[in-house]
């Protein structure tokens, strides 16, 4: 494995940290508002927060062709339920996960000038990527 790779990585394990304090957070407050999709294992029954409880949240790379913002991290907030969900229900969820992420981020990668940006129908992690 090369440096640059292992530096990736060690990147994306802290910003999976970051938000699996968040999902977390979620889980406590609204784990109970919305039935869990039949497929989906009960909160803490696998060994990732992505595989289990209502909540998934994390964020995929985007290399940022014809964005506002350029390259960054598409920040993204998913429920595991067959419940109909609120659209003012998801948009709060939205806001406390970016709240969050803008009070978390500091901490996790200090020194780095980092921002959670709206980017078109999306919020988008941006600026000192470089690992």
């Amino acid at each position: 494995m090369s440096f640059q790779s292992s530096r990736l990585q060690e990147w994306e394990k802290r910003l999976k940290r970051v938000f699996d304090e968040i999902d977390d957070v979620l889980e406590k407050q609204y784990g109970g508002d919305y039935p869990l999709h039949p497929s989906r294992a009960e909160r803490g029954a696998t060994s990732n927060r992505e595989h289990d409880g209502l909540f998934n949240i994390g964020a995929a790379f985007s290399a940022g062709y014809g964005s506002e913002h350029g390259s960054g991290y598409v920040v993204e907030v998913g429920m595991s339920t067959l419940v109909g969900v609120e659209e003012s229900v998801r948009e709060q969820l939205e806001e406390e996960v970016i709240k969050l992420l803008r009070e978390k981020l500091p901490d996790a990668f200090p020194g780095r000038e980092l921002q959670v940006l709206r980017d078109g129908s999306v919020y988008k992690i941006v600026g000192d990527l470089s690992f």
